[in-house]
């Protein structure tokens, strides 16, 4: 197992090479000379060009693409995603700092959506075009079609507005989470539910489950022990790739909801033209990212069988 989550995480080193190189141009090609928003905010005044061009050499800004590329990707590596021209602060810090607000809400907020999507998808499935199925797919449609911030609005709205049960935003105790936790779990249960739905109704017209219900094993033991074991083996794939949004497309929950996360740092650093900070948040979710479809990767052995471990990695058996 180790030897081959060594193999599978080095097969991400390209990947993780290309988020790096995609962060750093896109830092670079962007409107603006960082050295005249450095200067200009350190002197309060608009710089003149012989200190812009002071700065640019000083800094390294004036040397070709490829070099400053490659002593980003070399202080990268060793966790320096460079200072905040905003606060004068590492980067790297500054998120980890936000982290765990982040965290906070995505955790549950996934834990709720696998929940639900679990428990309506494997009723659907067992009720196939009953009343609770057709339900349920309208349901989904609609949860697919709402973006998040409408339905962060609603929700808004509706308890905190209209009812005034809870508070409208900010980040304080449990009553503070439950609006931000239900806007991603809810934005997120439908598409889960629809592939749990569709997976188990796959798995439930293979032989060995025929065969399970033949033995006259009870309906439930069929559900749990064979069925949904293997319908998971998708779930997982498409709830990995989900969970590793939550933390990284944050960004409009923690706006709309005035959290202090990962999501609004990184927005209020937008809008100051803070290139360094935005190069560090793509790097670091990009990071965050393969290494959550690593472990994603890794889960396949514990819930597929047919999943070998080969000797130049996992493939699947015949």
């Amino acid at each position: 197992m180790i030897g081959y989550a060594v193999r599978r995480l080095l097969g991400l080193v390209p990947t993780w090479l290309g988020i790096s190189l995609f962060a750093f141009a896109l830092s670079t090609l962007s409107p603006g000379d960082p050295a005249e928003l450095i200067l200009g905010r350190e002197l309060d005044r608009p710089p003149t060009p012989a200190q812009v061009e002071e700065f640019r050499k000083r800094t390294g800004l004036d040397q070709p693409f490829v070099v400053q590329y490659g002593r980003f990707v070399a202080n990268a590596a060793q966790g320096d995603l460079g200072t905040s021209f905003r606060s004068d602060e590492p980067v790297l810090d500054e998120l980890v700092d936000r982290f765990p607000a982040t965290l906070e809400i995505s955790i549950p907020a996934f834990l709720l959506a696998m929940a639900l999507a679990l428990l309506i998808g494997v009723l659907a499935a067992v009720r196939r075009n009953s009343l609770s199925d057709h339900l349920s797919r309208v349901a989904a449609l609609l949860g697919d079609s709402v973006p998040s911030f409408v339905l962060a609005y609603l929700l808004i709205i509706v308890f905190s507005v209209t009812l005034g049960v809870l508070p409208v935003a900010g980040r304080g105790g449990l009553d503070h989470l439950v609006l931000p936790v239900l806007t991603l779990a809810l934005a997120t249960t439908a598409s889960l539910m629809r592939l749990t739905r569709s997976s188990l109704l796959d798995v439930l017209g293979e032989d060995y489950v025929r065969t399970a219900r033949a033995m006259g094993l009870p309906e439930r033991t069929v559900i749990a022990r064979y069925a949904l074991k293997n319908a998971l083996v998708a779930v997982v794939t498409v709830a990995g790739l989900l969970f590793a949004g939550f933390i990284t497309g944050i960004v409009i929950v923690e706006t709309v909801f005035a959290w202090p996360g990962v999501g609004r740092y990184v927005v209020d650093s937008i809008f100051d033209r803070d290139y360094a900070v935005i190069r560090g948040f793509v790097v670091f979710t990009g990071t965050v990212f393969v290494l959550i479809n690593l472990a994603v990767d890794l889960l396949y052995v514990r819930l597929d069988p047919r999943v070998r471990l080969g000797a130049k990695g996992g493939s699947r058996g015949r």
